[in-house]
This record gives structure tokens, C-alpha cells and sequence, in this order.
């Protein structure tokens, strides 16, 4: 005889081995008792994929303001361990949210807009990783991004120990990576040196910009997968650049088996809107995506991005010996501002100095920084305004980047005739689609109401404070809608360092005064130690 059960005015049998089956079920997945899922026995249930199991989603419609701290006047800042910033309430969000995936041994995306110091939020859950006892953490990321992590640890977490793993003089010993709470690395460096941070399990591994391993059939991606590791953090904000086994292959690294096999999900999920909405509800629950639109109560409308960038080896070599050149030289301060000159060239694209005419990323770990960022922009449909006050440099941008982004690129320097800047400004501001304008601070740092652009790269930086505040005002101006975010590159250990140093030191004296180089005074002192900085890591 079988038994029945009533439900809602409907009878439904109970057979005795089906029952049996769901308790076996139950008990593997760990589920002993009534009441709410964890996270991982709710995932854990999904990956079953049983006959015997239905998870219905309700559909209900929730409004919610991107950061309940946002509206609390008196909240209180969290106290994160081995963390000396004051983080924003939305980062704390994230941080939080980063916690609770990771308490669950489970994995996330870390998706925030560009601007929204998704590294901070990350370095937050290293602080206090480490204050429970769990390490050492591994951090991959672009060879252009492995300075900006090394300044941000050193900052935010000074108690964290960290070493940057790259070059020829890199160790080759597991146990010296081992020794700290943070390893940072390249992507190149981390295949090339696979079989070695195999032999550490790793307690957290984070991938900066990981739509670097967006493509699932790429040895890049094959390779990094291998890594061993309690927990997954992936940092990116274009999870989806192009097709949904992007989201797949990134989301195959930070919950392995969440979506199945890559076959079996492109049959599943149809690659278009349709597939999207239908996969939204497996992954949601592990990616973070905050717009700076949404948090701007959280921020000030104008946001400052840094950006030191390591030479390269050969690059850094070259450098070096063309700081050698100048020191053997004599002769008054102006003379050794012109040799200056020639270091600053360097640092903008060694094509300034050597004029030749081959694919400019290949040769230029900031021009590389700076494609990463424009595909970022470009995937949000922004527009970005590009300022260097070398005509050599703007020749290049303007022949690479239409052929390299099929985008709209425009430019304006002293060239252009006066009367031909404002259609240019206002070609440009009528495209709806994204869009790029290369100026010289000088010739077009002035005048020009450019605000349909909420994005500024400074791609070489100015001795004179004024120059660069008058350029970012073309986007950061009256009749801006959305906050701008303003990206200022510059070479770390170099004489761009030096001006950036500069810069903030005239930028604390004074709030809006022009500043010029008198060649006086402080100016020398700067020179003196532009020509004495080196980015060339000597070896004991």
C-alpha cells in the first residue's frame, strides 16, 4: 500500500525508496535539519541537478538603494584587521560580501564599474584572512597592474608581508613564496612558473582583470585553472565582453562545476538575451556589480586613479642607461631640464626617441595600461578623453586605436585651427556610441566644454599642477551628469614618479594657483632627484 500526502487540496503518493533516495541526498549534501540553505548547500543542491529536486525562484520584484549604509548618518565604519583605510559603505558591502562567500569555501566575481576601488575591497578580505590564521594569498594580474598592488598592500595593509614574483631575478623556491601573505604575479609569470605554485596550496588566489581568461580554450586560461586553491576571487569589470562562455570560463575558476561542462552550458544557455536572463539566477549570487551612478552618494563626484606602471625589463635597462647619458653630462639647470626632456619621451613611448613604426602596445607597458583601461570604457559605452602634450604621441594614438577598436578617435592640438576645435568637440559629443579625443593639455586644455566624456586619462604627467586641473575641468565641469573618473599614468621609479610626487606636494600648499617651473628652489631639488631614481631592481 502506498501512502499520500495532501497538499494544497491535491494528493501526491509517497513511494518509500523515492523518500529514501532524498534522505541519502539530503545527508550527503550535509542537510540534516529544517530551516533556511547555507549558500554552498544551496549551490551543492543545484549541482545535483535531481529529478528528485525542484528550486522554484520566486518572482518578486525588490526595490533597494545600492548601499543601506548609505542612508544611516551615523554608521559606523567596520573595523577590518591589519587594514588602516576607512573604507566607502558600498566597499564595505563588497567587503562583506566577500567575507560571506568565503566563510561558505566558495568563490565570487568582483565586478564593480572602473573607479569603484575594487582592489581595496579585496586587500580588506586579505587583512582579515590573515587574522584568522589563513594565508598566503596569491594575486594575478597584468604586468601593468603588479606596482599599483604592490603600493596598495603597502598602504592599506602594511602589516601584510608581499612579495612582487616576476623577472629573471624572480625565486625559483616554493618555500620563499610561501614565507608570504601576499605573492603577486603576472599572468605570463604564472604559466611560465605553473609547476611551482602548484606545489603551494594557496588559500585564496585573486585574478585582476580576469576576463584574461575569458577564452576556455586558450593555454592561459587552461593552465591558471590548475592553480590549487581554498577560494577563488575573480576582479573584472566586463565578466561578459562578448559571448556568455565568457562569464562561463570565469565563473569555471571561481566555482568550479557551478555551470556543468562548457558543451553542456552552450546548449543549455542560448549565447543572447534569452540565455542571459535564464543564467542570471545561478549567477547572481556570486558576482558583485555595483555602477558608480549607483554609489555615487558614497563618492565624490570626481575620482582620482593613480596608475604606476612598471617598465619592463628591457625597457627599464633603456631607461637606465639614458639616465646615465644625462648624469655624465654638464651644464646649466635648463640644459639638464632639455636632457630632461629626453627621459620624459622615453616614459611617454620609447617610439618618441627611436621612431620607429611597429605595433606600439608590444613595446610600452603603459600604452598597454592604457588599452586595458579604454576596453573597459568602451564595454560600458562611455566616452574617454585622452591628454598628452606630445604631437609624436598623438600620431601614434590616432593611427593605432581606430584600426586597433573600431571606434570613433578624434583629436585636437596646435595644429587645428582655432575656429575647427568646437565642431570637432562637437562631433565628438554627438555620438551616442563610444567615443575617443586625444588633446594636447595645452592647445585644448582651455575653453572647451567636453562634458559628454566622464572619463580622462593624463597619459603623460605635467610639472605644472595647473595644465593637468585645467584639462580634467574639459570633462569635470558644470553640465556633467554622471561623476568622471580621472586616470593619471605614469611610470613607477622614473622621472614621471618624480613629477607626480611634485604635483601633489604644489597641489597640498595651494588649492588653485598656477604653478610654473621657475627652475628655482624645490624645482632643482626634484631634477636632482628625477636623474637619481632608477627602475632598474639591482641584484645582491
Amino acid at each position: 500500500m502506498t501512502d499520500h500526502l495532501l497538499v494544497q487540496n491535491n494528493w501526491f503518493p509517497l513511494v518509500r525508496e523515492d523518500i529514501d533516495a532524498i534522505k541519502d541526498l539530503m545527508t550527503s549534501l550535509g542537510i540534516n535539519k529544517l530551516g533556511p540553505l547555507t549558500l554552498k548547500q544551496y549551490i551543492n543542491l543545484l549541482k545535483q541537478d535531481s529529478d528528485y529536486i525542484r528550486i522554484a525562484r520566486n518572482n518578486v520584484e525588490v526595490e533597494a538603494e545600492p548601499s543601506s549604509h548609505a542612508q544611516t548618518p551615523a554608521h559606523s565604519p567596520t573595523q577590518i584587521a591589519n587594514i588602516t583605510a576607512t573604507l566607502y559603505p558600498y566597499q564595505e558591502d563588497g567587503y562583506h560580501w566577500l567575507r560571506l562567500i568565503t566563510d561558505e569555501d566558495m568563490g565570487g566575481i568582483l565586478a564593480d564599474e572602473m573607479g569603484l576601488g575594487k582592489t581595496i575591497q579585496v586587500i580588506a578580505l586579505m587583512g582579515d584572512e590573515k587574522s584568522q590564521g589563513r594565508r598566503p594569498t596569491l594575486v594575478i594580474a597584468p604586468a601593468t597592474l603588479l606596482e599599483n598592488w604592490r603600493r596598495e598592500l603597502a598602504k592599506f595593509a602594511p602589516t601584510l608581508t608581499c612579495l612582487v614574483h616576476r623577472g629573471s631575478g624572480r625565486t625559483g623556491f616554493p618555500s620563499t613564496l610561501a614565507k608570504y601573505d601576499i605573492t603577486i604575479t603576472s599572468y605570463d609569470t604564472a604559466v611560465g612558473d605553473l609547476s611551482m605554485l602548484q606545489m603551494i596550496h594557496w588559500n585564496i588566489v585573486v585574478l585582476d582583470e580576469a576576463q584574461a581568461i575569458k577564452n576556455p580554450l586558450a593555454i592561459r586560461t587552461r593552465e591558471i585553472k590548475k592553480i590549487p586553491r581554498r577560494i577563488a576571487i575573480a576582479v573584472t569589470g566586463t565578466p561578459v565582453e562578448n559571448h556568455l562562455t565568457d562569464l562561463w570560463s570565469i565563473m569555471d575558476f571561481v566555482c568550479p562545476g557551478l555551470l556543468g561542462e562548457q558543451r553542456g552550458f552552450e546548449s543549455r544557455f542560448s549565447d543572447d538575451v534569452t540565455g542571459a536572463h535564464t543564467l542570471e539566477p545561478l549567477t547572481s549570487p556570486f558576482i558583485l556589480r555595483r555602477r558608480i551612478k549607483d554609489v555615487a552618494k558614497d563618492l565624490p563626484p570626481r575620482l582620482e586613479i593613480p596608475q604606476p606602471i612598471p617598465l619592463d625589463d628591457l625597457a627599464a635597462a633603456r631607461y637606465d642607461e639614458l639616465r646615465n647619458e644625462i648624469l655624465t653630462e654638464k651644464g646649466s639647470m635648463g640644459y639638464a631640464l632639455g636632457l630632461l626632456t629626453r627621459l620624459r619621451m622615453f616614459c611617454t613611448h620609447p617610439f618618441l626617441l627611436s621612431h620607429e613604426d611597429n605595433d606600439p602596445a608590444l613595446y610600452s607597458t603603459k600604452y598597454q595600461r592604457l588599452l586595458e583601461i579604454i576596453d573597459e570604457i568602451i564595454a560600458q559605452r562611455e566616452k574617454l578623453l585622452i591628454f598628452t602634450s606630445y604631437t609624436e604621441m598623438i600620431a601614434i594614438l590616432i593611427k593605432d586605436l581606430p584600426a586597433r577598436l573600431g571606434v570613433y578617435v578624434d583629436f585636437i592640438d596646435g595644429e587645428v585651427k582655432v575656429e575647427e576645435r568646437q565642431p570637432r568637440v562637437d562631433r565628438f559629443s554627438s555620438l551616442r556610441e563610444s567615443a575617443i579625443l586625444i588633446l594636447n593639455p595645452r592647445a585644448a586644455g582651455t575653453g572647451l566644454n567636453i562634458s559628454s566624456a566622464n572619463h580622462v586619462v593624463h597619459y603623460n604627467l605635467e610639472w605644472n599642477p595647473a595644465v593637468e586641473d585645467q584639462a580634467s575641468a574639459r570633462a569635470y565641469r558644470r553640465g556633467q551628469k554622471q561623476p568622471v573618473t580621472i586616470h593619471r599614468l605614469f611610470h613607477a621609479n622614473t622621472v614621471e614618479e618624480i613629477i607626480d610626487d611634485r604635483l601633489e606636494q604644489k597641489r597640498r600648499k595651494i588649492e588653485s594657483a598656477v604653478v610654473g617651473h621657475e627652475g628655482k628652489g624645490d624645482d632643482l631639488n626634484y631634477i636632482i632627484r628625477a636623474l637619481e631614481i632608477s627602475p632598474v631592481v639591482r641584484k645582491d
